[in-house]
This record gives C-alpha cells, structure tokens and sequence, in this order.
C-alpha cells in the first residue's frame, strides 16, 4: 500500500485531491464520537459499516452511483495536519491531551472498502459501499463519504435521465457552471454530467481536470457589440495585415446574403436583415472559420439570424470550410428549429450545397427533462440540447439521501430500528449480487450474509424481501454477477480493484442502462426493480429485530 499513502489510487498516477476535502469537512458529532470511544477504550473495535441510500431520486427507479473515486483519493490522503490538531483543540477544550495524539497518529492503512464500480446502475437499500475499520476512524468517513456520494449520484443520475429522454442521436452539452452552487459545485456538476451520458461541457477548468471535451459558441452581447460590417473592415486595416482576405469575406458574405434573398424558393420568407448581428457573425466566422456556430436569436431569428447564419456559413463553404450550426435560446424551439431545417434544406437545394440541409441546430434556455420530453411530443429538429440550471442544481429533488449505517461491530450484526420499516437497516456484513434472467435483463438484486454460498447459474433461489413476509419470488439465475469489488484493501491480503478512468465509468454507465428492462427506465410509473435478500439474511434479520425491540407491557 506503499502507494496509497501519496494519493497514488488509480492507474500509478498520483492526482492532487481538492484542498477543501480534508478530514476536518465533517459534522462536529463524528470528532466527539471518536472522543467517547477512545475514552471508552473502543475506538479499536473492528466495525463495518454501509453506505446506502433508501430510495430512487425523480420519481424514477434506479440511481447512478457517482463519487467513488472522490472517496478513494480522500483516504489515501486521509492524515490530520498539526493546524488541524490545533483548531480541534480549541474546539473541543475538554477532551484529554491523549486524544489529540491519538488523532495525529491515525490514518486509513487499517481500513477497507468494498464498492460497486463507479457508474454502475444501483438500487435502494443494496450497499453503494462497504467500510470496514476502527470503529473511530471509520466514523471520521462518514460524513465526508457522504458529501462525495450524495451529490455526484444525484446528478449523474440527472444527466443519466436527461439522456434517457433526449436519445443516443442528439448531443447533450452541460451549460450549467454559471448556475450552480459555488465553484466547487460546478467542477462535480460537469464532471458527473459527463459520466452520466453528457458529450460536453462549457466548463474549461472541468475540460482541463478530467478530460471532458469542451464546446461553447458566443452570447448575445457579441453579437450587439457590433454597428455593421464596415466596423469590421476599419478594425481589421488598422491591426492587422490580413485586411485583403477580410475584405474578400465580407463581399463574399453580403454577396450570399443578396442572392439567398433573391432565391425563388426562399421569396417572402424575410426582408432586410440586422446588419449589426451580420457582422457580429462574420467578426466570429472569420475568427473560428473551422468552429463557426452563432447564436441566432439576438433580434429575430426566421428573419435575421438564420438568414444572416447561411450567408456566412455559404461564404466559409465557399473558403472550404464547413460552419457548425446555430443556437437557439429562446421562443417556440419546436416550431423554430422545424422552420430552420426548412429554410437549410431550401438552401441546400436551391445552391446545390450538399449536407447543408443537416446543419446542427443546438437549442438551450432552461431545458430539463420534462421540456425536452414535451418536444418529442411535439416534434422539433434540434440536433444538440444544452443544459444548465435544471441540470446542475438538480432542482427536481434537493438530494439523494444516503445514509451510513453501522451493521456489524466485533464480528457482532448490528441493527437499527424505527417505527418506519423503510429506515430499518440491514445487518451484518453482506455480499450483494445481481441475478440476470434468460433475456439478459438483470431481474432482482440479492444481498446474502458474507459466508453464505454464492448464486448459482442454473440453481433456483428464493429472494425475499427484507420486511415483508409475503413477498417472495424463486429465481433460476442465468448470469450471476457479484456487485461489490474491493477498491481499498488496507492491511487485508485482498486484491485491491483499479479505479477506472471518466470514461470507462460513462461507458459503464450506458451500458447498464442498455441492459436494464424498458419499463423500469420509463418516465412515467416505472415498474420497481426488485431488491431482496437471502432466506438465510431474512431469518437472521427478523430474529435480531425481535431480539433488540423492547417488549411492550399492557396494563
């Protein structure tokens, strides 16, 4: 583990963490937690606990698990400075001098984790994470676990769903870092869209971070920055010696602009158009001939924008390159983007331009999941969705509410209670597996007592529910597939699983949609994936559950 201890935990090539994430970005209770322990003398007890969450975010049925390396960085690097020692002490003046060196000298080499590889589709109640430890050091995880875990599911959960209703074919592209919560916030945002099924994100210092390809065009204050297209030609006579092939584009361009208004089959459709916007295109062509892609709703889009677009994209077509598309940001982008596939194709034939019929129209202006689902409906011709503020805040549901509950101490099963049956934990330390039917469909998860005998292909099993009795089903398995690989070994002798890079785990992430059944990744009234366990694990549950509830008394 000689590598752990610099943070070197995926592919022997070290990466610095985020200087926020340090063992103090915590809840107060975890520190006086591990105080009462070791003044227990038990803060070396051997616990396990899970990490889990109880229910689908959205209304949906299945959840994208995100934020596993994020964990895995944060205990290979897990060691309390002596500034942070010092606020402590100040923070906690009553606890003895013992303690504080107690906290100097810990560090995660004596913990293990067990997860299920990142990206993957997961399921209530199934562990994302299981952490094994000293009970005090494995405490100090918990928050800081869930902070990773929390939000980067939700959200590539978010951009999963969004994927799901926007179809392999279109592009997506993560327009949201001016919207979310704080920098931070927008980092995780576009990285986990991207690991949900996003293509591309503004985010230039997400681009740079993690490899995500980054797109963007311009704003309308470009396009309203200019007068006209001779401010273009003084502008260039005076900086620059490329005035003669400035001038030579600019005549190409009005040239296209007359002969498009001209054109029979284009006749009435509009008049004069904005020349300021005109020159605010070609100002951009001119600047990114391979990359040229306006936003075309700044005055009007059927009358200027698009008209303008074509006469700039006809002129770079004529230099031998070939424009990107256009924006749209606003108004009916139904009927807009229908309208604006008919006028490309009319310009395609009517000019004999081949391909320009399928100029990539890209619509954003708060898009999320349900507009976007309203313009199948509809009908439109958008090629390329961008989407910010509904996207990164995940502004359907707050958070996803994973909870870290402890299920095993000194080898002990340990439960949790409530009133609510859906908050009862589940004890002991588990093995989870995925059962596959003839199909290939993944048909119901299990989670079995660590030393049961695995699944096997062929042999029925009876899953049942962790609470109710009555619900129960055999299942003959034709594919098994264990859920939980171990990703930190600490001092243990298993083999320690390689994180894989934002790509694999976006791979993966499509892939398990791909294999899940239609109906449990519809919109609307999905049908629940069944999660259950072991008769073994349900026997023991219900008997430890009987065991620990107090026995009322009637008088």
């Amino acid at each position: 583990m000689a590598a752990a201890a610099n943070g070197d935990v995926r592919g022997g090539v070290p990466r610095p963490t985020n200087p926020m994430v340090t063992p103090l970005l915590t809840d107060l209770y975890q520190f006086s937690m591990a105080y009462a322990y070791w003044k227990a003398g038990k803060h070396l007890d051997r616990a396990v606990f899970d990490l889990y969450f109880r229910k689908n975010p959205f209304a949906g049925e299945f959840t994208i698990f995100g934020g596993l390396e994020e964990c895995i960085r944060f205990i290979a690097n897990f060691k309390l400075k002596e500034e942070e020692i010092r606020f402590l002490r100040a923070a906690l003046p009553t606890c003895e001098d013992g303690f504080f060196e107690y906290l100097s000298s810990i560090d995660c080499s004596d913990v293990e984790v067990y997860a299920i590889p990142e990206g993957s589709v997961v399921f209530p109640k199934v562990p994302l994470m299981i952490i094994e430890g000293p009970v005090a050091v494995v405490q100090l995880l918990e928050t800081p676990f869930l902070t990773l875990v929390n939000y980067a599911s939700l959200v590539t959960t978010n951009a999963a769903r969004h994927r799901l209703v926007a179809g392999k074919e279109n592009n997506l592209l993560e327009f949201g870092l001016r919207r979310a919560q704080g920098p931070d916030g927008g980092i995780s945002a576009s990285r986990y869209s991207y690991m949900g099924g996003f293509d591309a994100t503004s985010n230039v210092a997400a681009g740079r971070l993690f490899g995500i390809p980054i797109r963007g065009t311009h704003s309308h204050a470009f396009v309203s920055s200019f007068m006209g297209l001779d401010e273009i030609i003084d502008k260039v006579l005076s900086s620059s010696d490329g005035s003669s092939k400035c001038e030579d584009f600019v005549s190409l361009v009005q040239s296209w602009l007359i002969r498009i208004q001209d054109a029979s089959s284009l006749h009435g459709t509009f008049g004069e158009t904005n020349q300021s916007e005109l020159a605010a295109f070609t100002s951009y062509a001119l600047a990114f001939p391979k990359a040229f892609l306006a936003l075309v709703d700044t005055y009007d889009v059927m009358r200027s924008g698009v008209p303008n677009f074509c006469a700039v994209a006809l002129a770079l077509n004529d230099m031998g390159y070939k424009a990107g598309g256009i924006r749209l940001d606003s108004g009916d982008l139904a009927y807009l983007s229908i309208e604006t596939r008919k006028f490309f194709c009319a310009i395609e034939k009517e000019f004999g331009v081949v391909g320009f019929g399928k100029t990539n129209i890209t619509a954003s202006n708060d898009l999320n999941e349900e507009t976007i689902d309203a313009l199948n409906k509809q009908g439109h011709e958008v090629d390329s969705f961008g989407i910010g503020t509904y996207l990164v805040t995940c502004y359907a549901q707050a958070a996803l509410g994973c909870v870290f509950k402890l299920v095993e101490i000194n080898k002990q099963p340990r439960i949790k209670l409530s009133e609510d049956v859906t908050k009862v934990s589940i004890p002991c330390k588990k093995r989870c597996y995925r059962l596959y039917g003839k199909e290939g469909y993944p048909l119901v998860d299990i989670m079995t007592g660590q030393d049961e005998p695995s699944p096997k292909v062929g042999e029925r099993i009876l899953c049942r529910h962790p609470f109710i009795e009555s619900k129960r089903a055999h299942v003959v398995p034709q594919h098994v597939e264990e859920l939980l690989k171990c990703y930190w070994p600490g001092n243990s002798s298993t083999q320690r699983e390689e994180l894989t890079s934002i790509n694999e785990n976006r791979s993966r992430c499509m892939r398990d949609l791909l294999r899940m059944r239609p109906d449990h990744l519809r919109k609307l009234n999905p049908t629940p994936y069944k999660v259950s366990v072991s008769t073994q694990l349900y026997d023991f549950i219900h008997f430890l559950w009987l065991n620990e509830a107090p026995v009322g008394e009637l008088q």
